[in-house]
């Protein structure tokens, strides 16, 4: 059994989620022992960071360097991250110590918006490095694409 309350501040409706945690606190069996967690909350990366990363940021950096398909753009990403967020020595080489959707434990953890916008730009320094150009997303591209 496993369920999150998130409290936002200053939100009205922030007494009756602390009520409804306290009420589900008191539910939980007493014939087994539980594990209570409690961190401060911060706001995953969005679908929209994710698909600027992958369909904008990417793709020049890429064409750069003469890769093509998904593997080699997956390839690319794995390098980055271990470049932004560190190498982790193994016996047969290294890994990136988390990625933008996995934790140093290997499990599913997307970083928060703002650290996915430090990595954007990030790789947009990388970029600028190279001698490419790598744009900033487009925030109306959805209106654009209606239109």
């Amino acid at each position: 059994m496993s369920q999150t309350f998130i409290l936002h501040k200053s939100d009205p409706a922030r007494p009756r989620v602390l009520e409804n945690a306290i009420a589900f606190l008191r539910m939980l069996p007493d014939g087994k022992a539980w594990q209570l967690t409690v961190e401060p909350y911060a706001k995953p990366r969005t679908d929209d960071q994710n698909a600027a990363l992958w369909a904008v940021a990417y793709p020049p950096l890429m064409d750069f360097m003469g890769l093509r398909g998904d593997d080699a753009r997956k390839q690319l990403h794995w390098f980055l991250c271990g470049e932004f967020f560190g190498w982790v020595d193994l016996p047969m080489g290294r890994k990136p110590r988390r990625t933008t959707t996995k934790d140093e434990h290997g499990k599913r953890s997307k970083v928060d918006t703002k650290t996915f916008a430090d990595f954007y730009s990030f790789v947009q320094q990388k970029g600028a490095e190279l001698g490419v150009f790598v744009p900033d997303p487009d925030p109306f591209w959805r209106e654009a694409k209606a239109a």
